[in-house]
Parts: C-alpha cells; sequence; structure tokens
C-alpha cells in the first residue's frame, strides 16, 4: 500500500480536528465528518473535505479513523457509514470506549470486513496539534503497514500493546494513565480551592515543593489554568473527562477494585459541569470544592 492513503476522520472535536489537520499535512486525502457540521467546517482552510454524512466520508477510504465520545457513538456512526465501507479497510477506533464497549465494535468490524485497531491517544490540545500523542494501539501485525502512517501523522510514538483490539489490551493502559491524569487534576484543583478557603497565597505552596519530588509540570499547567483564568479552550473538557472517570471505575469494579479517588474525582467533575464549567478544561473541577459558582 502506498504511504498517501485516503483517510476517514470520524468526530472532529478537540482530538479529531487536530488529527485530521495533521493527516492532510502529511500529504493523506482526508474527508472528515461532524455530527455538527459548522464545527467541521475550519478543517476546509487545511485541505480536509468536509462531509456532510459518515457514509460519504468513508466511502473509498484506506483507514476510517473514530475520533467520538464514547462507545455508544463509535457504534452508531458506523453503523450510518456501513453502506459505503470498503471490505479490507481498517478502522482504527480512537475513542477512549471503555472496555465493555470493545467487543461488540470489534464484531461490527468483523461483519463487514473491516481490519478492527483499538487505539486511544494520550495527549490534550497541544500535543494533538503538534502531532506529538502517544498512539497506544492494539490490532493484527498483517495490516499494521496500513495504519502506521496515520499513527505517524498524528504521534510522535506508537506503542503496541497486542494482536487483537477486541481484548483491549490498549484501552485498558488508556484507563490506567487516565486514571493518574484524572487523579493530578483534582488534586491540583483542591489545593488551590483549599488554598483560597484558607486565606494563603498560592505562591506560597509553589515556592516550597519548587525543584523537589512534589513538583511536576503538570500540576503547574492545570493550575495555571485556575489561577490565569484560562480555561477555555478546554485542553480536556470537564463533561469529557467525567466520561473517562466513569468508565475507569466502571473497569476497577468489574475487575474486583475498589477505587474511590476515581469515583469521588467523577462526581466532582459532574457538580462542576452542573455548575456550567462542563465545556471548559477539566481543571475547572476546582469549582466544584464550592456550593455555588465563583461569582454567583
Amino acid at each position: 500500500m502506498t504511504d498517501k492513503l485516503t483517510v476517514s476522520v470520524l468526530g472532529t472535536g478537540i482530538m479529531g480536528a487536530a488529527m485530521a489537520r495533521n493527516l492532510a499535512r502529511a500529504g493523506h486525502t482526508v474527508r472528515a465528518w461532524n455530527r455538527t457540521r459548522s464545527k467541521a467546517e475550519p478543517l476546509t482552510s487545511d485541505g480536509v473535505q468536509v462531509a456532510d454524512t459518515p457514509a460519504e466520508a468513508v466511502r473509498g477510504a484506506d483507514v476510517v479513523l473514530t475520533v467520538l465520545h464514547d462507545g455508544a457513538a463509535a457504534l452508531e456512526t458506523m453503523r450510518q457509514a456501513a453502506p459505503a465501507l470498503r471490505p479490507g479497510s481498517a478502522w482504527v477506533q480512537s475513542t477512549t470506549a471503555g472496555i465493555e464497549a470493545l467487543g461488540e465494535l470489534a464484531r461490527f468490524a468483523r461483519d463487514h470486513e473491516l481490519a478492527f485497531f483499538d487505539a486511544p491517544v494520550l495527549g490534550t490540545r497541544q500535543p494533538a496539534e503538534a502531532g506529538q500523542l502517544v498512539v497506544l494501539a492494539a490490532g493484527p501485525s498483517r495490516d499494521r503497514d496500513a495504519v502506521t502512517p496515520v499513527f505517524d501523522a498524528v504521534g510522535a510514538r506508537t506503542v503496541w500493546t497486542g494482536e487483537d483490539g477486541a481484548q483491549g489490551s490498549a484501552t485498558r493502559l488508556k484507563l490506567v494513565a487516565n486514571s493518574w491524569v484524572l487523579t493530578v487534576t483534582h488534586g491540583a484543583a483542591e489545593a488551590l480551592a483549599l488554598a483560597e478557603g484558607l486565606g494563603v497565597d498560592p505562591q506560597g505552596f509553589f515556592d516550597i515543593i519548587d525543584g523537589g519530588p512534589l513538583d511536576m509540570g503538570y500540576l503547574r499547567a492545570k493550575a495555571g489554568l485556575i489561577l490565569d483564568g484560562g480555561l477555555t479552550p478546554p485542553s480536556f473538557a470537564v463533561t469529557t473527562a467525567e466520561k473517562d472517570a466513569r468508565l475507569i471505575v466502571e473497569a476497577g469494579e468489574r475487575h474486583g477494585v475498589r477505587l474511590d479517588v476515581a469515583a469521588a474525582g467523577a462526581e466532582r467533575f459532574r457538580r462542576a459541569a452542573a455548575q456550567g464549567h462542563g465545556g471548559e478544561d477539566m481543571a475547572a473541577s476546582y469549582f466544584a470544592s464550592f456550593d455555588e459558582p465563583e461569582g454567583s
């Protein structure tokens, strides 16, 4: 197969739009679809063709890339695309769909003779836009040459976790990584909320951890968004983070692991969203520490 592919990107949110742009910049023919077409339209300036329907987007595609909200959205969209899917093409499923959803997605792929790749990514808006995501991928070795150019265009490296995407090895690793990311986010949010409540200058906190083992760039990045009012546009939105947190808790429960911190974190995201922060960066977990939105 030539290194220049026709790639269909279904879902052009924060991650999907960035991935579509980088695929086009790498010289691939890219057709994109989004449920709200107006959100995909800006991609035309990067040479991406915007389709009206999933079926239109996937017609003749070598690779179909789904970057949607959850497993149910991915399956429904692929069902809409089904009449135009080409047997033998590859489906790269990059939605954080959760372990339980993968079985049904893989069955759909088998029924339509698609090579199925479970391939969630690590990274948020900035690395996505820079093509510096980490791709966690599971799928058959015999078909990897078909998707490698896609992974190379959107990511800095690809970590292969298994031969069978239906087994969920890539998604399992993604959930473990996200559990840490969400925990650190809540830790930063709660530390700043406590400082606010106790009348402590946050800079004093940063001064005492500066350069030590408790200091980290991610803490400072998320704290900076809170302190500087930079929660929009989000790198990773509260509503999406809540969905991922609940998938993490569910995965733990099904495997005999209690994840009390993750469960509490999901509730924090729910409260923040209820206060009107659902579309903001997940650092808006900060607001869940207060009974009412700040300024009300």
